[in-house]
């Protein structure tokens, strides 16, 4: 007996030790701290070890580095136009932008976000036709086609696509293939033998190397970018399998939102690929013009700004950006995303605009691909509810489309969910898009989509049941560690 008292002693100082270790180390995130904190002392020891693996920080050093001069060209173009902007001198083709000089400030400062002006925007929401595009492009391209996605499935999809890319990398173009190993694991190594012979290259974004051990495996590639030539990007929610284009019968209809870009944003897209794929694969890329071709023609007058975010850098740029728009929103913000756990900025920014009398529209997905999220998701729009935001669950199969829109005017559409994982563990990219025309087409398939769901009310979200409320508490609290 008193062995047992003494092992259940030893054990109760370590986890205080443990406990206390976390708190120093958690201590700048209150929730986080806490959520590991409860871990520790239901689950000793083997908590610590979960902390080991789930709670391991990427080290606060700069993963990615450009090659050649790219990194002083870029930091040249960010420091001329963050000053024509204090001057008031840089010049936009929707004058209704001027407005938002701030916010292209801060994205410059905060994520090297440079601000091009020259582009074109065409809209996908449906899978068939974005990878009908795709497919299409890749089949015209004539030096290089360079893809990431976070999900890619050896289906029928999968293997359409592999099979064209293994195609134009035996007539001598170069086709790059980047997948997140966590992301994508199963996928089989066969997967890229059709590639391989024919010269293409692909590589897995933090691998274990260790077999059934990986110390990276909360942080992960969600980025899903497709370039080719230099001239044309793809940039949004739509992963590689057969579910994206609604084949799935459990998630039936796919709705998601993807763009097709032209113009020099293109350009910032290529950048954090082969920073990408330089941190991932053994070889790495020696920049060329090729690269970044020159663009002599306009594409369009659409302004953008491609931001990037992830666990190395010290500020969460897509969050920030995405509470800057909301700040700055007069009439209506409309918000779609598929998994939604914000922290307390976020939360504080939504409730201040909608009792502030902005029309703030949330739309989430009526049913759920992964329970945790799903509970933890709904156990926070009982606060926005009461704050008067109107909450939407849409109906019409499964919603996964990243899209924030405000007053019509500015929107945002890219591979970043509006959760704590998104904006803190996963390496993403978001288009922040200065175009009325291009906003308002977003807005308006809000709109559409909203004819396809049930509006929550504070009454129908107390009348959940109790085991619903439950879930949704405990999927909350350990929400910032999961």
């Amino acid at each position: 007996m008193a062995t047992m008292d003494s092992a259940y002693a030893l054990i109760t100082l370590l986890n205080i030790f443990l406990a206390l270790t976390v708190i120093f180390l958690e201590r700048r995130n209150a929730s986080t701290t806490w959520a590991w904190v409860m871990v520790l002392f239901f689950i000793p020891v083997f908590g610590f070890v979960l902390y080991l693996i789930l709670g391991q920080k990427v080290r606060r050093r700069k993963l990615y580095k450009l090659l050649g001069d790219s990194q002083r060209i870029i930091e040249h173009t960010v420091e001329r136009q963050m000053r024509q902007l204090r001057d008031r001198e840089l010049s936009f083709n929707d004058p209704d932008m001027r407005e938002y000089q701030d916010m292209i400030y801060m994205n410059l400062r905060s994520s090297y976000a440079v601000f091009t002006s020259n582009n074109a925007v065409e809209i996908f929401t449906e899978g068939n036709q974005k990878f009908d595009a795709l497919l299409k492009d890749i089949e015209a391209a004539q030096h290089h086609i360079h893809l990431v996605y976070y999900i890619v499935r050896d289906d029928e999809l999968g293997r359409r696509l592999v099979r064209a890319l293994a195609a134009k990398a035996a007539q001598g173009v170069e086709v790059k293939f980047l997948y997140d190993h966590i992301g994508s694991s199963r996928l089989p190594r066969r997967y890229f033998q059709e590639l391989r012979a024919a010269g293409g290259k692909e590589a897995a974004f933090f691998p274990s190397r260790i077999p059934y051990l990986n110390l990276k495996i909360n942080y992960r590639n969600h980025r899903k970018l497709a370039i080719i030539d230099g001239h044309v990007g793809y940039i949004g929610g739509f992963n590689i399998g057969d579910e994206y284009l609604g084949l799935n019968k459990h998630y039936g209809e796919w709705r998601d939102t993807h763009l097709k870009v032209r113009g020099n944003a293109v350009l910032q897209m290529q950048a954090q690929f082969l920073m990408d794929w330089n941190l991932a694969a053994f070889g790495r890329i020696e920049l060329n013009e090729l690269y970044f071709p020159v663009m002599n023609e306009k594409a369009g007058s659409i302004g953008m700004q491609l931001v990037a975010s992830g666990p190395d850098t010290e500020y969460q740029q897509i969050k920030d950006a995405y509470i800057k728009m909301i700040y700055a929103a007069k009439q209506t913000i409309c918000l779609q995303t598929p998994y939604f756990v914000p922290d307390e900025s976020l939360m504080t920014s939504l409730k201040i605009a909608a009792m502030s009398g902005v029309d703030v529209r949330i739309m989430l997905p009526s049913k759920p691909d992964h329970f945790f999220v799903y509970w933890a998701t709904h156990s926070y729009l009982g606060e926005l509810l009461a704050g008067g935001v109107k909450c939407y669950l849409y109906d019409k199969g499964f919603l996964h489309a990243k899209t924030l829109v405000i007053d019509g005017k500015i929107a945002s559409v890219g591979t970043a969910n509006l959760d704590i994982r998104s904006f803190k563990l996963n390496f993403e990219m978001n288009a922040f898009i200065y175009d009325t025309q291009t906003a308002a087409e977003l807005q308006r398939i809000f709109e559409e989509d909203s004819l396809y769901c049930t509006r929550l009310t504070v009454e129908t979200y107390a009348a959940r049941p109790f085991m619903n409320r439950l879930k949704e508490s405990i999927s909350r609290l350990l929400s910032p560690i999961l």
